[in-house]
């Protein structure tokens, strides 16, 4: 199993109950075939530049051992997920 990081930004008009959903949703993805250890809430920022017309979101950063197979589970999710609006996952080198 390697180590990855995944950062997510979502909409920033997602209310509260929302932004925890959708936590909870990719916490169970990645619990399914990996182990995750802490999810970091950066809360809402502004971007450097707008994406789909946003100027603003809510960054999450999840940190998880998986195996590769689950990373492209879980970029498909985000991609299907309209909430989503950037996201990046990287693996850690130790």
């Amino acid at each position: 199993m390697n180590q990855y990081e995944s950062v997510i930004i979502i909409n920033s008009n997602v209310d509260e109950e929302g932004v925890k959903s959708l936590i909870q949703k990719f916490t169970d993805l990645i619990n399914t075939d990996g182990n995750l250890e802490k999810v970091e809430e950066l809360g809402k920022r502004k971007l450097a530049y707008e994406i789909q017309k946003n100027k603003e979101g809510y960054y999450v950063v999840f940190y998880f051992h998986a195996n590769p197979n689950l990373i492209a589970e879980l970029e498909r999710n985000y991609r299907i997920t309209d909430e989503v609006i950037k996201f990046m996952s990287v693996k850690v080198e130790k």
